[in-house]
């Protein structure tokens, strides 16, 4: 029995001493590479402050694609244990877009804000296992403070509205705008272009096909239905509020509004037209479209011109005035004290990480199945999503996150259009992204909160008189 014991001190003691000695080297090097590190800078001094931060605490081994690794990371075990958290850390954030705007001075991205406010509010970074060996990677009290004040600070700078009321102001959601500023002349042939079938190959469709103005901007099928009856392999996002989206389409292949309004007419399974010339030979035949549009594009009909009206059109497909929205603005009985839980629970369970901003949406590409992989069943090309455009490997299954706004008249759900109702997608989006369930009063609290997410549209022409 003395002998047992012998051996277990002895045991404790060795993996003691390992640990203590793994950890000590571990020290060492994350001071040496501090003192040794390059930071780049920008000229704003708070700004090199978070650089420094993010620098000390090592953030960039996991939320990085290409830092260098420390030499124990080819150590048995810790190879392994790094790899893992290299893949998981970067598929939950990738932290080079808020770099990169600290270095030029310009506003970190919303979605990358609210995803560092979440994890230092709820202590989840850095992660336990990680400061077990990198002792000088725990964060403090005040480091955790300083850091939201600054998540704040650049809320109040760059995203708050004018109108959102103080209390409000470092929301991680903001509301639409009452308008924008668009040409008056090209909003006007947007709009006959955007509803004129001319622009497919059979003339039989139109943009408002696809995207009904009546019906939330979208088309309430799985995936649309374009000429002579072909099936589209991807549901229709909405087209309002799309002028917020930081790129256009679920794989964000187009950079801005004008560049998506160019895609469906000469794609053959939505308009199928052969070619702009097709189009525009039609067009030519219409000589009242043809005299108001070369009175405001003097080349006349082109590919170009033709989108870029069209998207001066879209600019002005906003859903303001929303039971939320007004919320915001400080109308404290705007929402009722289910709808209030709703968001609160939103918050908490992370849902607005990635469904922030105005739109609470469309502003980053994020993977299905965070916490656990996402039943495709086959996977299919639209699944590889953001990888199509990109051609990185991390990319894969990445898709736009979608807009919530307006959300209860935008079903079915997902870019494949397979989940019929809001309470699924809750669910799915709980059990795959957050890796939890909810009680039903819970999730029906969040479904509330959801439809107060429901705008109002404005036709343009009334927008102008109501502005005069």
């Amino acid at each position: 029995m003395k002998k047992l014991t012998r051996i277990t001190v002895a045991v404790i003691f060795l993996l003691l001493l390992g640990y203590f000695g793994l950890s000590g080297y571990v020290w060492y090097h994350d001071n040496q590479r501090r003192e040794n590190n390059d930071i780049q800078t920008s000229k704003i001094a708070e700004n090199n402050q978070v650089l420094q931060f993010f620098a000390e605490k090592g953030c960039d081994y996991c939320h990085t694609p290409s830092t260098d690794l420390p030499a124990y990371a080819s150590f048995p075990i810790a190879k392994q244990l790094m790899e893992y958290d290299i893949q998981l850390g970067y598929k939950s954030f990738n932290l080079e877009a808020a770099r990169a705007a600290l270095i030029a001075g310009e506003p970190v991205p919303q979605s990358e804000l609210n995803k560092i406010e979440w994890v230092m509010q709820n202590h989840t970074m850095p992660p336990t296992r990680y400061v077990a060996l990198h002792w000088a990677s725990s964060v403090s009290d005040e480091e955790r403070n300083n850091l939201l004040n600054w998540i704040a600070k650049q809320r109040e700078e760059h995203y708050a509205s004018q109108d959102t009321a103080a209390e409000h102001r470092n929301e991680p959601i903001q509301p639409i705008p009452k308008s924008l500023d668009v040409d008056d002349a090209k909003v006007a042939l947007g709009f006959r272009l955007y509803h004129d079938a001319r622009l497919s190959g059979d003339s039989t469709i139109s943009c408002a096909h696809c995207h009904a103005l009546n019906a939330g901007g979208v088309d309430g099928r799985k995936t649309s239905i374009g000429v002579g009856g072909a099936v589209g392999p991807i549901n229709a996002p909405t087209v309002f509020n799309s002028v917020f989206n930081v790129e256009q389409f679920w794989d964000g292949r187009a950079p801005d509004l004008q560049a998506q309004a160019g895609g469906p007419p000469l794609n053959p399974i939505e308009m199928a037209s052969k070619s702009w010339d097709e189009i525009i030979e039609k067009l030519d035949k219409d000589p009242v479209l043809k005299q108001d549009f070369n009175a405001v594009y003097p080349e006349g009909f082109t590919g170009d011109t033709i989108t870029d009206a069209i998207a001066e059109f879209e600019k002005t497909l906003i859903t303001p005035d929303s039971p939320f929205d007004n919320w915001l603005r400080g109308d404290k009985t705007a929402l009722t004290a289910q709808q209030l839980h709703g968001y609160q629970l939103f918050k908490e369970n992370k849902c607005a990480t990635c469904h922030g901003g105005v739109i609470l949406g469309g502003r980053s590409f994020e993977p299905l199945g965070l916490k656990k992989d996402y039943e495709f069943g086959e996977i299919t090309a639209q699944d590889i999503g953001r990888m199509n455009v990109t051609s990185d490997e991390r990319d894969k299954l990445r898709q736009k996150v979608p807009t919530l706004r307006n959300v209860e008249l935008t079903a079915p759900y997902f870019h494949r259009g397979d989940v019929a109702t809001l309470d699924e997608a809750v669910k799915l989006m709980l059990r795959y992204q957050v890796g939890k369930e909810l009680p039903q009063k819970d999730v029906d609290d969040i479904v509330a909160f959801l439809k107060s997410l429901t705008g109002v549209y404005t036709p343009y022409v009334q927008q102008s008189e109501s502005q005069q």
